[in-house]
């Protein structure tokens, strides 16, 4: 996401803020004082290993636990003092499908429409609406039990929106999926957000899920936010960035290798990785670096951490207390 992006989503109404939120279980406290602002028509992704308090998190905000302490609020309405008002603007997909393998499709959706009072007639064009939408008209009068596990969970999301909520949250909701199912509910995730305006409050364990779907993600550890920001944002964090000269014979890997403190070399592939953290400034000091000398590569890429090294690193699985370091040339090299 770019700056411009950036500024205009930081400036939207919150569709979900939280304040010192916390939640403990006897002596476990599974929230510590988590804050929140999430604007409208955002997805927003909340990563953190089992335990971490995710599936808690969503709970309460979407009324169904009440947090210890601390405020939130879904939509303007706050979630303890005026649960009905913000029951109205959400949806909630869980872990599991929640649907009934001994009813068809249609009957489950009919089922939903139903609990949102909606009237028979209304009720079947929003149903037959959601099957198109979904893909799933073919197998509109099959039973559930019949269905793959992609399909339950494209009828589980389906059924999440028959009361056209404006708020929903999706609790890991591709567990389990193969990775064409997978890249299929994302589609659909975007489309609701591009196409409604709808915010997403998503969790998940599939980092790859966040880096494609999320405007912001935050990483909770241990009850507590670790980090937040957009997915380039947490991976500048994280120690390991670096850029690769790639050079054309051994004398012009020598040369270079000569210039450079803190680079690694490799003979067999006649490369040079130099410490980076991605940003701006080190990248032009590094170009300004090789300028100068006469550094004479055939190709400069960036490599920078991905997701998995942010969560692994933010959630204490790895100690990277070192900053990345710029690229720095010896003092006595007169190029």
């Amino acid at each position: 996401m770019n700056n411009a992006t950036t500024a205009a989503t930081s400036t939207r109404t919150a569709a979900i803020s939280a304040l010192g939120l916390r939640k403990s279980y006897g002596d476990k406290v599974v929230l510590d004082g988590i804050d929140l602002r999430i604007p409208e028509g955002t997805v927003f992704a909340l990563l953190g290993p089992n335990g971490a308090g995710k599936t808690t998190t969503v709970e309460i905000l979407s009324t169904l636990i009440a947090a210890d302490s601390g405020e939130a609020w879904i939509g303007g309405h706050d979630v303890t003092t005026d649960a009905d008002s913000v029951r109205d603007q959400i949806g909630v997909t869980g872990q599991f499908a929640a649907v009934d393998g001994l009813l068809t499709a249609e009957e489950n959706l009919l089922l939903m429409a139903d609990l949102h009072h909606l009237g028979r007639g209304e009720g079947r064009r929003r149903a037959a609406e959601l099957l198109e939408r979904f893909e799933l008209t073919e197998a509109a009068r099959k039973n559930v039990a019949t269905f793959s596990g992609g399909m339950r969970r494209k009828l589980d999301l389906a059924m999440t929106l028959v009361g056209r909520p404006r708020i929903i949250f999706l609790d890991e909701p591709t567990t389990g999926l193969d990775p064409r199912s997978r890249r299929v509910m994302w589609e659909l995730i975007r489309n609701l957000v591009a196409d409604q305006g709808v915010t997403i409050f998503l969790t998940t364990q599939y980092l790859e899920e966040a880096d494609q779907l999320a405007d912001r993600i935050a990483v909770l550890d241990h009850g507590k936010l670790v980090a937040e920001g957009t997915a380039e944002e947490l991976k500048r964090l994280i120690p390991g960035g670096h850029v690769r000269l790639q050079f054309s014979d051994a004398a012009g890997l020598t040369e270079a290798a000569s210039v450079f403190d803190v680079a690694t070399r490799d003979d067999e592939s006649l490369s040079l990785q130099i410490p980076n953290n991605g940003s701006i400034a080190n990248l032009r000091a590094l170009l300004a670096i090789i300028d100068s000398t006469g550094v004479r590569a055939e190709s400069l890429t960036m490599h920078t951490p991905d997701l998995d090294d942010v969560f692994l690193t933010l959630t204490g699985r790895q100690n990277a207390d070192a900053a990345p370091a710029a690229p720095a040339a010896r003092k006595e090299s007169n190029r």
